[in-house]
């Protein structure tokens, strides 16, 4: 009987140490841990989400030359701008790798620095976007006034927005850190958001790439207009 109860002593044991070691949180049948198989489902569902919104906007996108209702797209669109602000969020994503780098080893000094860094550079894209935002607002831009301006401020709206939840979501890591509850074992914590950051810059350059390098062609064709803008939206609809 004494034996017994030292064998499930030492298998009850032996769990609370497994447990332990993975920081209280299960794993899935895949080995990937429970909380980062979740983002990684939210960032498939988030993903089809942009890619509706981009198929939408490529179909739309030179429809205004069409009604003639103003302001253009060509009028509007200021690429060195825009540019700037793209480096600056996807310098974001370098910080955010060295952030979790220097948790992974230990250093927390540095990982609060870069993470402040993410944080910062963040923001300054969301300046950035706002200044743009009232920049067409003033050039009589709105939701209302053209189908250009309803599907430019729903798609880049929303991906500000997502911004806008990412930085709120890195400073409340950096408050907790200061506090000392992110530390080397709970690297995981700052990996998940960086997943989340890291999907939102290559998105941008997706947006980035259709909405403000590609060319608007005013010259060209209603109906090619048309034709364009729906080959782009089924290719973006195969990917997503």
């Amino acid at each position: 009987m004494a034996q017994a109860v030292d064998i499930t002593h030492a298998a009850g044991h032996g769990h609370g140490d497994d447990h332990t070691e993975h920081g209280g949180h299960g794993h899935a049948g895949t080995g990937i841990e429970n909380r980062k198989l979740m983002m990684w489902l939210f960032l498939a569902s988030d993903c089809m989400f942009f890619g509706s919104l981009i198929a939408t906007y490529m179909i739309y996108r030179n429809r205004t030359s069409d009604l003639g209702v103003g302001p253009y797209p060509h009028e509007l669109i200021d690429i060195p701008f825009t540019s700037v602000s793209a480096f600056v969020l996807l310098m974001s994503s370098l910080t955010m790798v060295l952030s979790l780098g220097s948790l992974q080893k230990g250093n927390i000094r540095n990982s609060r620095i870069w993470l402040a860094a993410t944080a910062i550079l963040g923001s300054t894209f969301l300046g950035g976007q706002f200044f743009e935002f009232t920049e067409f607002y003033h050039e009589g831009l709105t939701l209302q006034s053209n189908i250009f301006g309803s599907t430019f401020f729903t798609l880049t709206g929303f991906h500000g927005l997502h911004v806008g939840l990412g930085v709120l979501w890195l400073l409340t890591l950096l408050f907790v850190s200061l506090r000392g509850g992110l530390k080397k074992e709970n690297a995981m914590t700052l990996e998940i958001a960086g997943l989340y950051w890291h999907f939102v810059d290559i998105v941008w350059i997706v947006i980035f790439t259709l909405v403000y390098l590609l060319p608007y062609n005013e010259e060209v064709s209603s109906g090619e207009h048309a034709a364009r803008g729906q080959e782009i939206a089924q290719q973006l609809l195969r990917l997503f």
